[in-house]
């Protein structure tokens, strides 16, 4: 497909519909544009027979002409090259959200493929996918977001926050007619059971670290050992999990 080009209005297959089983519970399969390949490839890595009709349900990928041999099913090699070329002239045509679903299917069969992508880049692959869909889905990238700030107040409640701001104390000597003074803090401890630390006085001060920590403003907060920890992991994953979500709205609205 080399110098694909497209023009008027071209219609392609969509993902299976519904909800499925997949390994431990229910889930529901990306609404996108699929290529035929694809269908193939996934109803024979499925193991799935022969279809008896010519019918498939709209919940089924569907086989193709020679389902289930594998020599004759596009692997997810050949698949990603096939969205990789129509993804480049959706580009090249100055359509970034049409090749918005191209590139999500082009990571996929990369991610799937394992002869031609080396396992370290399947499981980066993996995360980009878990993480932000490919960095094109912003509903999921925001929504590990709440989760780990959620997280981050929990934890900062349970562990980070002192009982108490510790207050400086100053101490001095004498010496003739000059004093010497030194000024101290004592290190942020944490004391009492789980209902004195979670209150809502706590959970707001933790809030106001989450989200800090999603601009990479420092909170002015004393921390206890865990919480400066905790701070520093949030200050890590939360803005990364921001600029996904930034990622796929302007993936989904760039011209």
């Amino acid at each position: 497909m080399a110098g694909s080009r497209l023009e008027g209005r071209t219609t392609f297959a969509s993902t299976p519909t519904g909800w499925h089983r997949h390994r431990l519970g229910p889930a529901r399969w990306t609404r996108r544009r699929t290529l035929a390949e694809e269908h193939h490839w996934r109803a024979r890595s499925s193991g799935r027979p022969v279809p008896p009709g010519p019918s498939v349900s709209p919940s089924q990928w569907r086989p193709g002409p020679h389902h289930p041999d594998p020599a004759r099913t596009p692997d997810p090699e050949d698949v990603a090259a096939l969205y990789r070329q129509l993804r480049k002239a959706f580009e090249d045509g100055k359509n970034e959200p049409g090749a918005a679903d191209f590139h999500y299917g082009e990571c996929e069969m990369r991610r799937h493929d394992l002869t031609g992508t080396p396992p370290g880049e399947r499981r980066l692959l993996w995360g980009y996918w878990l993480l932000s869909g490919y960095g094109l889905r912003a509903s999921r990238a925001f929504g590990w977001l709440i989760t780990a700030m959620s997280l981050t107040v929990l934890l900062l409640m349970g562990f980070g926050l002192p009982t108490h701001d510790p207050d400086p104390a100053t101490t001095g000597t004498l010496h003739g007619s000059k004093v010497s003074l030194h000024t101290s803090a004592p290190d942020p401890t944490l004391r009492g059971g789980w209902s004195e630390r979670f209150t809502a006085g706590r959970a707001e001060k933790a809030t106001r670290v989450a989200i800090n920590s999603v601009v990479f403003r420092p909170s002015g907060q004393n921390l206890t050992i865990a919480g400066t920890y905790i701070e520093m992991t949030s200050r890590l994953l939360e803005p990364t999990l921001l600029a996904l979500g930034a990622l796929a709205i302007r993936g989904r609205i760039k011209r």
